[in-house]
């Protein structure tokens, strides 16, 4: 019988070990985390002026994109947390033959390339987030949560950071075909910078397309627009299909970006051969 290890246990394993690995460089530990903190308050910073000269952006008040803010926040300081570090070694480890180690291991290798490494400093922008959270929810007006919104939102938070590693996880796949992928970080980057605004920004002759696009095609839109619009403004009926479309959304890139790992690991090549 062939020996089959906990993936709770092999992930606590990776937590710790990330955990001794950034504690033994506290300087730098400290040092990025506030680096990654600061942007993120600067970035805040510019949306408070903004909102010294516009009443809304998109039909969004000003403490309903701040929780628009701490959505994102929250969605993309796990992403980097988690899954970022794990995507830009794939490429290497496929030009250097790190990759045969993992596909000898007794554990799905998808599982091991991508949580392998955990960027704890990335963690601090979660912490802005829930300061954030916990300051605007409170004063838009009008609005009153029911229990079902306060405990779907980390659902939908969460299904946002999978649509995200979906899209990351299937990109650093490509290395595996084309040996580097550099370029296709850079795209990776393009995009998701589309879903850090809501989504009724996107009208006339482009964003029309562009909204079309983005959600339907590659859901980046409906990953912080989702569970941010949840929160912030009670979904009224037009807007209703988007919790359903973003449970499928979330099990389509899954599946889909499953596949294209498994295609590329069939594709592979050993260094060694």
């Amino acid at each position: 019988m062939s020996y089959q290890p906990s993936y709770l246990g092999v992930f606590l394993t990776f937590v710790r070990n990330s955990l001794v690995r950034d504690m033994t460089f506290r300087a730098n530990f400290i040092i990025d985390t506030i680096s990654s903190m600061s942007w993120m308050i600067m970035n805040l910073g510019f949306y408070v002026l903004v909102y010294q000269f516009t009443p809304n952006i998109g039909g969004w008040g000003k403490y309903q994109f701040f929780v628009f803010i701490a959505t994102t926040m929250f969605v993309n300081s796990l992403v980097q947390a988690f899954f970022m570090p794990n995507a830009e070694e794939l490429s290497e480890q496929v030009r250097t033959g790190g990759l045969d180690f993992a596909l000898l291991k007794p554990i799905d290798t998808q599982f091991l390339v991508s949580l392998r490494r955990i960027s704890w400093s990335s963690l601090g922008n979660f912490f802005v987030a829930l300061l954030l959270l916990i300051y605007a929810v409170p004063r838009i007006e009008g609005l009153e949560l029911s229990l079902w919104q306060v405990l779907l939102y980390p659902v939908y938070v969460l299904m946002g950071v999978l649509i995200l590693y979906s899209v990351m996880i299937a990109l650093a796949a490509t290395s595996i075909w084309l040996g580097r992928n550099q370029s296709l970080y850079d795209f990776w980057f393009y995009i998701t910078n589309f879903s850090r605004y809501p989504m009724e920004i996107y009208e006339g002759t482009w964003g029309t397309p562009l909204r079309q696009l983005f959600t339907f095609v590659i859901p980046i839109l409906v990953v912080i627009n989702v569970p941010a619009r949840l929160m912030a403004k009670p979904l009224a009926w037009e807007h209703s299909w988007l919790a359903v479309f973003g449970v499928v959304a979330t099990l389509g890139s899954l599946l889909g970006s499953r596949w294209v790992f498994k295609r590329a690991l069939w594709s592979y090549r050993s260094a060694s051969s």
